[in-house]
């Protein structure tokens, strides 16, 4: 019979906590890397087009995403109750595929009213004032982009059910070969490459629906096919109901989904803005989102790796490795993110030159670009912490609070702030990037806060 194994020494206990942390958190990271790259190439790709084509196709995408984010909210509530279920019983299949599929469902579900929205995106952007020509352009895009949407809250779905058993690795791998897709079927699309017709803007979001469906049917793949995974038989039966979890999923994911669309909003609606001072300042939006976005990706998937380590420890009921869990992540994100914040404000010019073919010919572009580029690297560091925080309480199965401080710290303070100094205090887009730094900095500060009360509020299992 084997000795009872003996409890790690803490030095040993934060060591291996570091450890499980970075082997989770770095498939998660590339992985959200590679979807950032999707992204990228599309601005890329379309950036070559030229600044309206650019401009139209930021607008509608950004109005596409505000939907979608929320969508994804509601999906990444099935990460901290699998990872939850998995600390309770480590075997546990039945209530792992009853989650999973009731995540698949929501996902549908909440498709339909989105395709319904996004169908009338261009009288949407008239209404925000945003010029004709821009709307009609951002509106045939969004067209063929909205059905993109269902394919890639599933290929979500199997993402969360792979990290939950900390094998993320088939995400990344998958990701990668995203990645090559989407490049391929945007170049082929857009510029009638390949002896495919030349579709324009209405190409990249034709090319993203077939990008995002072969990434779901990689997974299907490998999740029914690999010795790991089938016992789990996700994609049996899965259109059986299943109401309590499907109940469940909703009352945890609709604050994380709010929460998402409040942060995605934000950034919408600056483009919003950004638009109503003039397309260069839109287009320079857009180059500088991509860069910041990209360095993102890294606390992103830190705070990924922390909702399920810091969910598997409160399954277990252990405080000790929820208290390392979640400081262990926040660490690694805020320090990467100081790192990322002192690149953007070094070396500016080159990184927009990645994205802006030909910068003598957009003077004004690459200006507005490398000022928003000097904001952007301030709030890095925020941004890190205030993402792996959410995380972090996401894997207690707190949700309600987050979404309240996200509200008022996005919202009240993010675009109060930028639309006052953009507006009344003259500073145009530069203003808008202060206010969402502003804000962003509100939010990691109360919601670390929250976080060191956690005992106290009761948010610790009993």
């Amino acid at each position: 019979m084997q000795p009872p194994a003996l409890p790690y020494h803490p030095r040993q206990a934060w060591s291996h906590e570091l450890a499980a942390t970075i082997r989770l958190a770095w498939p998660l990271v590339c992985t959200n890397v590679t979807m950032a790259l999707i992204g990228a190439t599309d601005v890329l790709m379309i950036g070559w087009l030229g600044p309206t084509q650019l401009a139209s196709a930021s607008l509608g995408f950004n109005l596409a995403m505000l939907l979608s984010i929320f969508s994804m909210g509601l999906i990444t509530a099935a990460s901290p109750m699998m990872a939850s279920e998995i600390g309770r019983k480590p075997n546990s299949v039945r209530d792992v595929r009853r989650t999973f599929r009731q995540s698949l469902w929501t996902a549908l579900i909440i498709c339909i009213p989105i395709w319904a929205i996004l169908w009338n995106s261009g009288d949407l952007l008239l209404l925000l004032g945003q010029k004709p020509q821009l709307a009609a352009l951002a509106q045939d895009y969004v067209r063929a982009y909205m059905w993109s949407i269902l394919p890639f809250l599933w290929t979500l779905a199997a993402r969360n059910f792979l990290s939950a058993l900390e094998k993320p690795i088939w995400s990344l791998i998958i990701g990668i070969a995203g990645v090559i897709a989407n490049a391929i079927f945007n170049y082929a699309l857009i510029f009638g490459e390949f002896g495919a017709p030349a579709l324009g803007v209405v190409g990249a979001g034709i090319g993203s629906i077939l990008a995002n469906s072969f990434m779901f049917l990689c997974m299907i793949l490998v999740i029914s096919r690999h010795k790991d995974f089938r016992r789990y038989r996700l994609f049996g039966r899965w259109w059986r109901s299943d109401w309590p979890r499907f109940r469940e999923m909703w009352r945890l994911g609709l604050p994380i989904g709010i929460s998402f669309g409040l942060e995605g909003g934000v950034f919408s609606v600056a483009v919003m803005l950004m638009g109503l001072i003039s397309v260069e300042a839109v287009a320079a939006h857009a180059i500088a989102l991509q860069i910041a976005s990209l360095s993102f990706m890294v606390p992103m998937g830190l705070g990924q790796a922390a909702t399920v380590r810091v969910g598997i420890g409160y399954g277990r009921k252990d405080a000790a490795m929820i208290r390392r869990a979640g400081w262990t992540s926040f660490v690694l994100g805020t320090g990467f993110m100081t790192v990322m914040a002192a690149l953007l404000w070094i070396f500016p010019q080159q990184l927009i030159s990645i994205f802006l073919q030909d910068a003598a010919a957009n003077p004004n572009v690459a200006m507005l670009a490398v000022q928003f580029l000097a904001v952007a690297a301030l709030f890095q560091i925020v941004d890190g912490a205030q993402v792996v925080g959410q995380g972090m309480l996401r894997g207690l199965h707190d949700t309600r609070m987050p979404m309240v401080i996200a509200g008022f710290g996005y919202w009240v303070v993010g675009i109060g702030v930028g639309a006052w100094l953009a507006f009344s205090a003259g500073w145009q887009g530069v203003g808008i990037w202060t206010g969402l730094a502003t804000g962003l900095g509100i939010v990691a500060v109360l919601i670390l806060i929250r976080w060191t009360m956690r005992a106290r509020l009761g948010l610790l299992p009993a």
